[in-house]
């Protein structure tokens, strides 16, 4: 059984990126983090992109390609508040998707960040936690 981790845009930067907001951890600290916390469980298989299109084709593959994927912890970046795309390849498939945040995107004084396009069709949603976001939602779909 597989769980699939997906980064959207400028993810890539963490640890680099406004360490302010997001932290100074890097993606590699998260996913010790993420695959400590599932120990034999679950493999932990990561996708990043900055292309919108990618992270739909990778959606895609996930829901009917790759049968041993049980679920996805996906993190939209700022593609959860205007990518209607996105929700409709998550709609389009038969898996469990969570959505995350590492911020609470409520808190946050960008008024669209508090509207999410993709949650509607997720599972759940987890924010706020820096990234254990991500370590909660892979083991919330265990």
């Amino acid at each position: 059984m597989k769980i699939l981790i997906i980064d959207g845009p400028n993810l890539n930067l963490l640890g680099k990126r406004e360490p302010e907001i997001y932290g100074s951890q890097t993606t590699a600290d998260m996913l010790a983090e993420v695959r400590a916390a599932v120990g034999g469980r679950a493999e932990v298989e990561y996708f990043q992109s900055n292309h919108e299109g990618e992270i739909i084709d990778r959606l895609h593959a996930a829901g009917y390609a790759d049968a041993d994927i049980a679920g996805i912890v996906l993190n939209a970046g700022a593609y959860t508040h205007t990518s209607l795309a996105i929700a409709d390849a998550i709609a389009a498939i038969p898996l469990p998707v969570v959505e995350v945040h590492i911020t609470n995107v409520h808190a946050r004084p960008e008024t669209i960040r508090h509207t999410s396009l993709i949650s509607p069709v997720c599972r759940g949603v987890i924010a706020g936690f820096g990234l254990r976001s991500y370590t909660l939602a892979a083991l919330s779909l265990l």
